[in-house]
């Protein structure tokens, strides 16, 4: 510190958070279902409209019979996915969003637009990260 500086600098406060889970605010059981690999998938899948099991798997791309299935059934029990059975032989299968599902479809949205958005930024940040990481210390 200069001679004729004496005055004290003090930090400015932080902002207000804008989400707190002190009282657990119930993200973390959102987060687990929908930050998974495949239900974000499934969810913009079904966003388009009603599937058939096999056509979902087709649509969304890398996804095996077992993932599908358990993504899918996670999703109906928390109640953003309805299944409806045909009794035909064989037995056709379709799943559709409920009003809560495609409720979700919006905010889904965003995050993609932002994804799409700052991609490049993102891509940048990594190279550069990774660049640094090379470098012997």
């Amino acid at each position: 510190m200069s001679v004729g500086h004496t005055g004290v600098t003090t930090p400015e406060p932080l902002p207000e958070p804008l989400l707190s889970c002190d009282d657990d605010c119930g993200i973390r059981d959102v987060l687990d279902r929908l930050g998974d690999k495949w239900s974000v998938l499934v969810v913009v899948e079904l966003g388009a409209g009603m599937r058939r099991f096999k056509e979902l798997q087709r649509a969304v791309d890398g996804i095996s019979q077992r993932m599908l299935t358990l993504t899918v059934r996670r999703l109906e029990r928390d109640g953003l996915v309805t299944r409806t059975v045909h009794a035909t032989v064989p037995p056709q299968v379709e799943y559709e969003l409920t009003d809560l599902g495609r409720s979700l479809t919006g905010l889904v949205k965003g995050l993609a637009d932002w994804s799409l958005a700052h991609r490049p930024q993102i891509e940048a940040a990594r190279r550069e990260w990774d660049a640094k990481a090379d470098m012997p210390s």
